[in-house]
């Protein structure tokens, strides 16, 4: 018998008894921290250079969330290595849907190209709600002879190896403009930039002939005839550009998306079911808003509302999609 008194069994059952206490205890503890949340600064990150159409949505969504919740809503920018810096710090934030992430499209260049990156957008990752889609319109440096798609093919293939194309690393303008490059058999110069503000930058002083971009950050150079609009990858033409055609009309239906990009928010897998839920029905309020559709229109995005369950699966299927098409276009880490 122990010098305490107590037999071996009556020991086990007091074991078990705070053990249970404990467990108890932290699922309380638990609880409690879901029912207040959230009663501090929400983060949420953003693997894109500031500026960037995707952080002016960020910062409109911030805002409203902020709103919505009581608390500050704070945006990160964590650009680099095709936005898996940004994406991983997330992953490996605390569950607590305090860190969050707007990620998207870039996924699929991550799981094509970045098998090392450190995170599975799948695993690591918790869907929680869906904000926007996107096509991209096709732009030359003025200083190119061509008017349409075919010409610029043909002035490319009359002068391999002196036209440049410009892109923000591990975006789907990177892979539009390879495909684009493997569909004409141009032989046209791949120049990447931390972002794609900086490669338009570099078309205006005429280093860079070629770049995909949004109507947002594109038109009003459009219509100040500094870069010239050639093609959508839309199936439709934008109303704001009508007199630019689609890629199927241009003679390339491969390069023809519907969209080609999107984004959604993602908080560190294990978020409590809860904290999700709370916050989709935050997001998907945010986005019936009438200003938040009228930025939208501006920004050239389409509302994309979605449950935790329907990213999953949208997620799933576009990580299907995306990877043969990405290494069918000749991408490589850089």
């Amino acid at each position: 018998m122990p010098e305490s008194g107590l037999t071996t069994r009556e020991d086990d059952v007091t074991g078990l008894r705070i053990l249970a206490g404990l467990i108890a205890l932290l699922g309380a503890t638990s609880a409690h921290a879901q029912s207040t949340y959230p009663d501090r600064v929400v983060k949420i990150v953003v693997p894109f250079t500031t500026g960037s159409p995707v952080d002016v949505l960020g910062r409109l969504i911030a805002a409203h969330l902020s709103t919505r919740i009581g608390q500050p809503v704070i945006i990160e920018n964590r650009a680099g290595a095709g936005t898996s810096l940004g994406s991983k710090a997330v992953a490996q934030a605390d569950p607590d849907g305090y860190t969050l992430l707007i990620g998207g499209s870039t996924f699929a260049n991550i799981v094509a190209l970045y098998p090392n990156a450190g995170f599975d957008p799948q695993k690591d990752l918790a869907p929680v709600a869906g904000l926007a889609s996107w096509s991209h319109l096709m732009i030359i440096a003025p200083s190119v002879p061509a008017k349409t798609v075919p010409e610029f093919a043909a002035y490319a293939k009359a002068n391999p190896g002196k036209v440049n194309f410009g892109y923000g690393l591990g975006t789907t303008p990177q892979v539009l403009g390879e495909m684009f490059k493997l569909a004409t058999k141009t032989e046209i110069n791949s120049i990447p930039y931390r972002g794609g503000a900086q490669a338009v930058a570099d078309m205006l002083g005429d280093r860079i002939h070629l770049n995909f971009g949004t109507v947002a950050t594109l038109l009003p150079l459009v219509r100040s005839d500094k870069v010239r609009a050639i093609a959508t990858t839309r199936a439709t033409r934008f109303a704001e550009l009508p007199d630019v055609p689609t890629m199927t009309e241009s003679g390339l239906p491969q390069l023809t998306f519907n969209p080609d990009s999107w984004l959604a928010i993602f908080a560190p897998a294990k978020t409590p079911d809860a904290i999700v839920n709370r916050l989709n029905a935050d997001f998907t309020a945010i986005l019936a808003l009438p200003d938040v559709k009228s930025a939208y229109d501006k920004l050239g995005f389409d509302l994309k509302p979605l449950t935790p369950a329907q990213l999953a699966t949208f997620l799933e299927s576009e990580l299907v999609r995306w990877p043969p098409i990405i290494k069918a276009a000749g991408l490589q880490p850089e």
